[in-house]
């Protein structure tokens, strides 16, 4: 093999491992942090329950979640690209509960934003 198509194959597999951890990415860890992942799965907060509430989960492990219906998160679709920002951590939790941080999710496709808890129970909750 020539050495220009090794190269170009060595940049081909170096942005093709990019790109497949850039959805795998972690969730945000500091305020104000955001990540680019992709929805994964829009439904009821209930299953099989319509109209009790908005529920999106991301192929990052992330989730969000609204006793009420968010027409926001309702209009995303599995595989849109988002991007999800960190704006509040609660304090005192319990050890080993991380419930209720709240993210700003922005739709990519839609150009909608919202923000949601992560949890239908803040941490210490039920």
């Amino acid at each position: 093999m020539n050495r220009r198509y090794l190269q170009a194959l060595t940049a081909l597999i170096g942005l093709a491992a990019m790109l497949g951890t850039a959805d795998a990415a972690n969730l945000p860890r500091r305020v104000g942090e955001c990540v680019e992942t992709r929805v994964k799965e829009v439904a009821n907060r209930l299953e099989n329950t319509p109209g009790s509430g908005s529920a999106v989960a991301f192929v990052n492990g992330g989730s969000q979640v609204s006793y009420d219906q968010v027409p926001q998160v309702d209009a995303s679709r599995p595989g849109d690209a988002v991007t999800m920002c960190l704006v509040s951590i609660p304090r005192g939790c319990p050890p080993g509960d991380q419930r209720g941080r709240r993210y700003r999710t922005t739709n990519k496709r839609t150009g909608q934003s919202w923000t949601l808890p992560d949890a239908e129970h803040m941490c210490g909750g039920a």
